[in-house]
């Protein structure tokens, strides 16, 4: 009996992880269509190349902000750079189209 109900609540675990919304799995995770959204917009010119978009935004944060990575929100043409500050996350979300700060959250 402990077999099963063990093996039951395996496959409930396994069943919800499938249902995790790609903002909240890690970069390494997320689907590949946003990625290809971020490279085609920046291929047809409607967005800057993030690497133009960290040279602008990085060197604004405070000394001492460890640059973590990004991602792209392809319905807000938006990319979210992440950053750790004495051991806290904070996000920068920032306009593709011209590396406009839209907000900072802490």
């Amino acid at each position: 009996m402990k077999t099963i109900s063990a093996s039951l609540a395996a496959l409930a675990l396994a069943l919800s992880l499938g249902a995790v919304p790609a903002q909240a799995m890690p970069q390494g995770q997320q689907s590949r269509g946003d990625q290809q959204s971020a490279r085609a917009e920046m291929q047809a010119g409607r967005n800057m190349p993030i690497r133009e978009i960290e040279r602008r935004i990085i060197p604004r944060m405070e000394q001492g902000d460890e640059y973590i990575g990004f991602e792209y929100d392809a319905t807000a043409q938006a990319y979210r750079l992440k950053f750790i500050r004495n051991g806290r996350m904070i996000w920068v979300d920032v306009d593709a189209q011209t590396a406009r700060i839209l907000r900072i959250s802490r």
